[in-house]
């Protein structure tokens, strides 16, 4: 058996480089939400973002109190697991000797389920080394720990070798960084013609400017919030270039309809990201684009 090197080419840079990022990884070390746990109990793949696609709304009327949380847990765990094989089939075609990398994996779901349908080699990194021990347990468990690592550093200063990564992506997590920082990093470590891809909420620029809802989204998870046209300008920018741009909004209101009637999940955000989705002002987004 082959194993390939690991990409690392020099020491690991401190996680953390401001105060800012500071609180972050403080955050998220201490996050415990059900809504994030529970979830991923159900087959150990602990995913860090929404859901996509049609609900099947009989779990709502479920007349046992036990099951119907049981079936709606498993319900947004569904959406949330197609979120991430949608994603994760914009990044091919990739073989079992290609590398990818995980740019802010939280609990390493989205890592595991691209190894598990490309069989290739992925490095996922957060923040938090809370989360980065977590996925790094779950991978052992899985028998996968030599080819989806984790590590604890910064996605804008990897230390991972220029060009050795096939394809990349960031899943709900740019908006916890500068685009031009994150962009320059993916562009250094994708090769020519590698492919990189992003689902993320973002404000719609034809509103004006941040809704009262995107603003209290952004205190809610101490984040900032970028516009749409900032994305495609900070992508040019570093060589990346869309091939493919899909608007999710629409797609993604079933799993916050279901998510606010689930008593023992919610976390007081759901109506919040509903009324921005309905009245335009906050979009989810994905977006694949070539290193050329």
């Amino acid at each position: 058996m082959t194993i390939a090197p690991h990409a690392d080419t020099k020491a690991a840079p401190v996680p953390t480089q401001s105060t800012y990022q500071n609180r972050v990884a403080d955050y998220w070390n201490a996050e415990e939400n059900p809504v994030n746990l529970e979830l991923g109990k159900i087959d150990d793949l602990y995913h860090h973002h929404y859901g996509v696609g049609g609900v099947d709304w009989t779990v709502l009327d479920e007349p046992d109190p036990d099951l119907r949380r049981e079936r709606i847990t498993t319900e947004l765990h569904r959406l949330e697991h197609a979120q991430a094989e949608l994603l994760a089939g914009h990044l091919g075609p990739l073989s079992a000797a290609d590398r990818v990398f995980d740019a802010g994996c939280g609990r390493g779901g989205g890592s595991v389920v691209a190894h598990l349908r490309y069989g290739c080699h992925a490095d996922g990194v957060t923040i938090s080394a809370k989360q980065a021990a977590f996925a790094n347990e779950q991978a052992r468990k899985r028998d996968i720990g030599s080819r989806v690592r984790y590590h604890h550093r910064n996605m804008l200063d990897t230390g991972f070798a220029t060009g050795a990564y096939a394809a990349s992506w960031n899943n709900e997590s740019t908006m916890y960084v500068e685009l031009e920082l994150l962009f320059a990093e993916h562009s250094r470590l994708l090769r020519r013609g590698g492919r990189y891809v992003v689902i993320t909420g973002c404000y719609n620029d034809t509103y004006g400017r941040a809704s009262r809802e995107v603003s209290q989204i952004n205190a809610h998870y101490i984040c900032d919030i970028h516009p749409r046209s900032e994305y495609f300008r900070a992508m040019a920018r570093h060589r990346l270039v869309p091939v493919h741009v899909e608007d999710l909004t629409a797609d993604t209101i079933p799993y916050w309809e279901l998510r606010r009637q689930a008593d023992h999940l919610v976390t007081g955000i759901e109506d919040t990201f509903l009324t921005a989705y309905k009245n335009g002002s906050f979009q989810y987004l994905l977006i694949a684009a070539d290193r050329v």
